[in-house]
């Protein structure tokens, strides 16, 4: 008998998780732009501080004297240079993306689960959704700071050895880096504007609905890279 009540709880957790997800992606269907709006102002924000605390670090950090090669700005960019870019920035989208599942599931599907249970079994549920929110807000804080920290001390080098400033560096790849990222953190952004609202049961529809606007953006953010801000910064810094 406790087995058929744990496969009727999973199940009613599944129907109940699809249904939310349709209903969510139905208002998005009718709304995009209400829904979209608040994801990408948000985003855009979490990019421009990054962006800022990326120049803050290269202002900080001591170039390395080994010089960074970089494709399209010392060599012609090729086919796999691009899907190198891809490949990095699927992987950061895809950590983003599994954050805001982790968020519908810590914030809808444990928590209804919960409430057909009672007991122990009740009370670890419980834990385990605010456990699960907790981890995923700070595997986002450190990501964001590794990223500043990693992304910053490249940027130090790459200015030393083209001999500018971090600022002007930092400038001249905005063509790319700001639509980039912004199109990196709109599933963070959809987590966070679900927390203050208290609408976990919608993360799941908005996963769906950033990723998808987000590859398009990639895909053309990383031709951005490759093939136009060289040519700017070859242009900044006189480096043939």
């Amino acid at each position: 008998m406790p087995i058929a009540t744990e496969v009727n709880v999973n199940e009613l957790v599944l129907v109940q998780g699809m249904r939310d997800t349709r209903l969510a992606l139905q208002r998005f269907n009718l709304r995009p732009m209400e829904v979209l709006g608040p994801w990408l102002a948000l985003s855009l924000a979490v990019a421009l501080g990054l962006l800022g605390a990326v120049y803050g670090v290269a202002e900080l950090s001591r170039p390395d004297p080994t010089p960074l090669q970089l494709p399209g700005l010392y060599s012609p960019p090729d086919a796999g240079d691009y899907l190198f870019v891809l490949f990095r920035n699927s992987l950061v989208l895809t950590l983003h993306a599994l954050a805001c599942v982790a968020g519908f599931m810590a914030g809808s599907s444990i928590p209804l689960s919960a409430a057909e249970r009672s007991g122990l079994d009740r009370w670890i549920h419980e834990k385990t959704a605010r456990f699960a929110i907790v981890f995923v807000a700070c595997a986002t804080t450190f990501s964001l700071t590794t990223q500043a920290y990693v992304i910053g001390g490249d940027a130090a080098t790459i200015a030393n050895q083209l001999d500018i400033s971090p600022a002007l560096l930092v400038l001249s790849l905005l063509p790319h880096a700001l639509p980039e990222l912004v199109a990196l953190f709109l599933p963070l952004a959809a987590w966070l504007v679900a927390s203050r609202r208290d609408r976990w049961d919608e993360l799941l529809a908005a996963t769906v609905v950033t990723v998808g606007v987000a590859v398009p953006v990639l895909l053309v953010s990383g031709a951005i890279e490759l093939w136009v801000s060289p040519q700017l910064l070859q242009a900044i810094s006189g480096v043939a």
